[in-house]
């Protein structure tokens, strides 16, 4: 459990919509950082003009490094879970695997692809592609994670997404896995990934879908809102939107996605017992593996059920 202080009221900033910059909004819902119990109530807007839903007021950006310590569930550094250790590592290998097949149905990658994922935290997802495939592999966070092993074949950027100076037209695939709901200027961060894509080049964007089973099920305790960090949410109507008119062709959209639905579920049920009180993973890895077990013929249908998230894959659309 953490000790940072609930942030103050000037530590936070009144923000436009950033699909459309509309003013005119309706509060949503008032979330908490449930995952680790810090403090701090969240408040989600909806916008009026595009339907958006996003922070507002939200955390300024020099506040927002508080929340992405070594509690925050892409940077835990813990491997040593008792007798569940090979289970946990074979469920997170998986999870990469996953992200590796949904890719390669749209991307046939090669020794000679480039690859660049934006958000890419510990760097497993680019450690595998770069092992399995010989691809050259290139990740950027605003956390530096480079002690961790594989990093040595990654050229890695420290610092926001649209801040890079990355050469233009070179990446034949581009991944944001749960990346987008973060970034405080989505709209920029999709042009300039735009601008990074080889000809014939792909960027496949995963992110929670707020129109989603378990957003209506968990509704202030919804895993997807994950306040603050999140900044705007997407519904399959308003990510479509974004991507369009930031220059993207969609080649296809999927109401799913390779990061497991399940998370959500197991976590939406702790959280709505927890009232944010924060989640003890240690402790509840033996529970999560048991629930996933026993809710395994549900699971069978994720893809057709909208539990939870959604995948949208594009190209740059050609001028006219």
């Amino acid at each position: 459990m953490t000790t940072l202080d609930s942030p103050s009221p000037d530590q936070f900033e009144e923000v436009a919509c950033y699909g459309c910059g509309g003013r005119n909004h309706r509060p949503l819902v008032v979330a908490e950082e449930d995952l680790t119990g810090k403090p701090g109530r969240f408040q989600f807007v909806t916008c009026h003009e595009c339907g958006l839903v996003y922070q507002n007021p939200r955390l300024r950006f020099e506040f927002i490094g508080a929340y992405y310590d070594d509690e925050y569930i892409a940077h835990r550094k813990k491997t040593d879970w008792g007798w569940f250790t090979p289970l946990y590592e074979w469920a997170m290998g998986k999870h990469d695997r996953d992200k590796l097949a949904l890719v390669e149905r749209y991307v046939d990658l090669t020794s000679r692809s480039r690859v660049l994922d934006v958000g890419c935290a510990a760097g497993t997802f680019l450690t595998r592609v770069h092992e399995q495939r010989s691809c050259a592999v290139s990740g950027v966070d605003f956390k530096d994670l480079t002690h961790l092993p594989g990093f040595e074949n990654i050229d890695f950027h420290l610092g926001t997404f649209h801040d890079q100076a990355l050469p233009g037209r070179r990446f034949d695939l581009i991944t944001m896995w749960h990346f987008l709901e973060h970034d405080y200027d989505p709209m920029r961060a999709l042009g300039h990934a735009r601008g990074l894509l080889a000809d014939g080049g792909r960027l496949i964007i995963e992110v929670p879908r707020v129109d989603s089973l378990s957003s209506r099920l968990f509704k202030e305790r919804w895993p997807g809102l994950q306040a603050p960090q999140h900044t705007a949410l997407y519904s399959r109507r308003t990510l479509l939107n974004m991507v369009s008119a930031a220059g993207l062709e969609v080649v296809d959209y999927l109401p799913y996605g390779a990061f497991p639905a399940y998370f959500y579920l197991f976590t939406g049920t702790a959280f709505k017992l927890l009232k944010g009180k924060g989640l003890n993973l240690s402790r509840a890895v033996y529970p999560y593996f048991l629930g996933q077990l026993i809710l395994s013929p549900v699971l069978l249908f994720e893809r057709r059920l909208n539990l939870a998230m959604q995948t949208v894959v594009c190209r740059a659309r050609e001028a006219t």
